[in-house]
């Protein structure tokens, strides 16, 4: 039994589950993951995940930080920025300071608080542009944890996510076993015991390569993935544009996290976002542990 009978989760794409996709279309993810090893077959355990794709950081803190605020749950993972830090010629250090101003909320509220760096993008075709940017922003996030007393999953620092294998064709979202061992080492940094282990290599990779298999796929991904990136900025649209989160409210954890998720979704509306605060409050009926 763990020490948390309450997790909300809060971010963009990281956090909503992206592409870690299940049989049903939906979405699965290193939270739905992590909230599972939580809750231990507990059905007294409570976990809502407000996350959406493509949020910015502004609108994270403005949509699903006050709802977590209200609800205050024994932890609360937040993952935002990331997509603030990539639009070009964005203020790393400004991001920093609004990011921080969330997590002190959280704090003073008494919540414990886990905060994620973004991850090494060296190795990376085309992302690899992104890695001083990352570091600048990690060097923040690691003041901000030092400040609040938060906890910090150093994605840079896990080896495990330089496979190619951890990425999804997207080279921005993580695959299935990308998440898992997310959801893995966050448990670890929580203190919290799992039958399996991030670190465990990964399979031999059979798949040859070479520098023009490479280029081929740098051309497919700026075709299929960046320039409709680009496109979407230079209208101010978003890929979340019209989605719901998938757990607006705390709710039990299910051996399948879908079936719950998809529920939530689609008995929830966009006019009845201002009141998922006040329906997590009703729904969870015990208090925090200590």
């Amino acid at each position: 039994m763990t020490q948390f009978n309450s997790y909300v989760a809060i971010g963009d794409s990281f956090t909503e589950g992206l592409n870690d996709e299940l049989p049903d279309g939906t979405f699965r993810g290193w939270a739905d993951r992590l909230a599972e090893i939580l809750a231990d077959g507990r059905s007294d355990f409570r976990y809502a995940n407000l996350a959406v794709r493509g949020k910015l950081l502004a609108q994270i803190m403005e949509e699903q930080l006050p709802i977590a605020l209200d609800t205050k749950p024994d932890l609360v993972t937040v993952c935002a920025g990331g997509n603030d830090i990539i639009i070009p010629g964005a203020d790393v250090d400004h991001v920093a300071e609004e990011f921080e101003k969330g997590i002190a909320k959280l704090r003073e509220a008494g919540i414990e608080v886990v905060i994620f760096t973004g991850p090494d993008t060296k190795g990376m075709s085309v992302m690899s542009v992104l890695r001083s940017k990352v570091g600048i922003y990690n060097a923040h996030l690691w003041a901000i944890a030092d400040r609040h007393g938060a906890k910090v999953v150093d994605l840079w620092a896990m080896e495990a996510l330089n496979d190619p294998r951890a990425w999804s064709d997207d080279r921005l979202h993580f695959t299935s076993e990308g998440h898992r061992r997310i959801a893995l080492r966050v448990a670890e940094v929580l203190g919290v015991p799992t039958d399996s282990d991030w670190r465990e290599p990964w399979p031999e990779n059979t798949e040859p390569t070479n520098w023009l298999t490479l280029r081929r796929s740098d051309l497919e991904w700026t075709k299929t993935h960046l320039l409709p990136w680009i496109r979407r900025q230079l209208r101010g649209e978003s890929m979340g544009d019209g989605v719901l989160p998938k757990r607006p409210y705390l709710a039990p954890v299910t051996t399948s996290t879908a079936t719950t998720a998809t529920t939530a979704s689609t008995t929830t509306t966009a006019s009845t976002t201002s009141t998922l605060a006040e329906r997590t409050v009703s729904e969870r009926g015990h208090s925090r542990s200590a």
